[in-house]
């Protein structure tokens, strides 16, 4: 299956639930949102769309998460 794009998806990524990984009222520089699609998960920071992933995708990118593996980027 090819991974659709936002559009594809047709959805208004502005209307979505998204879930924001800092506490706050609007805007948070830096922060990282996701909103869950039927099987896709998108993701975003600060506002702009980051990438699409399928339900396999997203279990790996949680792993790799939970692994300590984007530690590096954090800092």
């Amino acid at each position: 299956m090819k991974k659709p794009t936002v559009s594809e998806l047709g959805i208004d990524p502005d209307a979505l639930d998204w879930q924001r990984s800092a506490s706050g009222e609007g805007a948070v520089e830096g922060a990282v949102e996701v909103a869950f699609v039927g099987q896709w998960t998108l993701l975003r920071t600060s506002g702009d769309l980051i990438s699409v992933f399928d339900e396999h995708e997203w279990a790996c990118f949680l792993d790799g998460v939970k692994k300590g593996e984007f530690d590096r980027a954090a800092s």
